[in-house]
């Protein structure tokens, strides 16, 4: 345990300095507010808390921004401190938008070797992971916020994370994605086991195999 405390440090620092900052650099040189893009302070260590109670060894996150997030579970994948970790992290805007701030902060939190990044859109990159036969423990979803896009990234999501496994969705708030979220429930029989701070939720998908009549709709 003390081996995994040590490797957690430099995140912390990078951390800490990110909140007594409360600005990213990008590699243009511009100075970015972290908030309120980033989650609050609490929000993201409860996430992280949820990695280290799903055990979990590989996640998958949709949305880098400026990797505040990453960060936290990053944190929480080295604490596990199970072999062969990875985090997977997908974002069409960071390289361009974000001038690849979120990619120099987990270069400075020395976590890069943990993260495989994909600057790309959601609904094309999961789908060739669903073909690839690729599996994940946890999922966080926090890109494209609109009701579609939400959608389609949990109905992929859905196929990728282990059976009764946690996808946990920010910005629960928003009734696009709150709406989103009450199909898989009320249709696939997944659960919400938590909402933080009215943003985040944490949704668990069905343990069972969809066994669904085709005739069968519950409206949500």
């Amino acid at each position: 345990m003390e081996g995994r405390r040590t490797a957690i440090q430099p995140i912390d620092s990078v951390i800490e300095v990110l909140l007594r900052e409360g600005s990213v650099a990008g590699a243009d040189g511009v100075l970015r507010p972290l908030h309120p893009v980033a989650l609050p302070t609490h929000t993201a260590a409860v996430l992280g808390d949820w990695v280290l109670r799903e055990r979990a060894v590989h996640t998958i996150e949709i949305g880098l921004a400026f990797a505040f997030s990453a960060l936290h579970i990053c944190r929480a994948l080295l604490l596990n401190g199970q072999p062969g970790a990875r985090h997977v992290v997908t974002d069409p805007h960071q390289l361009k938008g974000y001038a690849s701030a979120g990619i120099r902060v987990l270069e400075q939190a020395g976590v890069q070797h943990l993260v495989e990044f994909h600057p790309e859109e959601s609904q094309l990159l999961l789908p060739r992971f669903i073909k690839d036969g690729r599996s994940f423990d946890l999922g966080f979803v926090d890109g494209n916020h609109r009701f579609d896009y939400v959608f389609v990234d949990l109905f992929f999501l859905g196929r990728l994370i282990r059976k009764g496994g946690a996808v946990i969705v920010d910005d629960y708030d928003l009734p696009g994605i709150r709406r989103a979220v009450a199909f898989f429930i009320a249709n696939l029989g997944w659960t919400v086991e938590a909402v933080v701070d009215d943003r985040m939720a944490v949704v668990r998908t069905a343990a069972a195999s969809d066994a669904r009549d085709f005739r069968f709709f519950a409206d949500f």
